[in-house]
């Protein structure tokens, strides 16, 4: 099979809108998955648009996004599975250390099948957006230092089932620098102690770097500490889903990978990947 286990049903500047929560809005996705060669797909919006997660910071850029009710995504996300689309409920969520109880009571209100991980945030700064950007504020090491260090709480934590786009800080084109065997072990023995997922993801290859989340030297400690893997397009519109599948799907095979993760209902199974 074929997975795609991250978009998202707007654009992230982008409102919602009625159109958003509509089931003619999810068979777009599940046409254009068919149209991809896509078995399967989840939708996983991010947690900080939704007003139910408002509380987890008091940053005014998290502040100004947490409009949305999540009652109406999750509702129309499980209408979009219930009707018979090849369609998972998900959702993207940040970690923000010391927030773990208010993060788990807000997941634990919905039925979910699969929840992303990911650290968009280190040192109360944006890893990966330019307004307030962690980069302006601290030296690259130290960004990659605790953007490890929150990682691997993340994976702990318990809360996520798949970490997302695991080397996300590389993002404006920061490589980790000399420590970077050291914190790609610490990454890939806290993900295999938790028995979490990592994220595929071809957002990579759209960014500043040019390559896969996560990169091959990451991946394959990934593989050598049996860590499994989903994969992700990171879609934001339904033509972005299954992009740059083919030469992912090289890379990890070449890690050495022939599985893929599938959930429902936040079990974990795995699935041989096609061709």
């Amino acid at each position: 099979m074929i997975l795609d286990y991250h978009m998202h049903l707007v654009d992230d500047d982008e409102p919602y809108t009625e159109t958003a929560f509509t089931l003619g809005h999810a068979e777009r996705y599940a046409d254009a998955a068919a149209a991809a060669g896509v078995d399967e797909i989840a939708f996983t919006d991010h947690a900080h648009r939704f007003r139910q997660a408002r509380g987890w910071s008091d940053h005014p850029l998290w502040l100004g996004g947490a409009t949305e009710d999540l009652d109406r995504y999750h509702e129309a996300a499980g209408a979009a599975r219930d009707a018979g689309l090849p369609v998972k409920v998900g959702i993207e969520v940040d970690h923000m250390a010391g927030g773990e109880h208010e993060i788990a009571a807000v997941l634990d209100a919905y039925e979910w099948d699969v929840v992303l991980g990911s650290v968009h945030w280190v040192a109360g700064h944006a890893v990966d957006w330019d307004a307030d950007s962690v980069w302006e504020h601290l030296p690259a090491d130290e960004v990659w230092e605790r953007y490890t260090d929150t990682l691997c709480q993340a994976a702990a934590s318990g809360l996520y089932d798949v970490m997302a786009h695991p080397d996300l800080a590389k993002v404006f084109g920061h490589r980790p620098g000399p420590e970077r065997d050291r914190l790609y072990d610490r990454i890939a023995a806290a993900f295999a102690a938790a028995g979490v997922s990592a994220e595929v993801s071809t957002a990579g290859y759209r960014r500043a770097l040019g390559e896969l989340y996560p990169d091959p030297a990451l991946l394959a400690r990934f593989r050598d500490h049996g860590v499994p893997v989903t994969l992700a397009s990171d879609a934001h519109a339904p033509e972005g889903i299954g992009r740059d599948f083919a030469r992912a799907l090289d890379e990890v095979r070449r890690a050495g990978y022939t599985t893929l993760t599938r959930f429902d209902r936040r079990r974990p199974t795995q699935v041989a990947i096609d061709g």
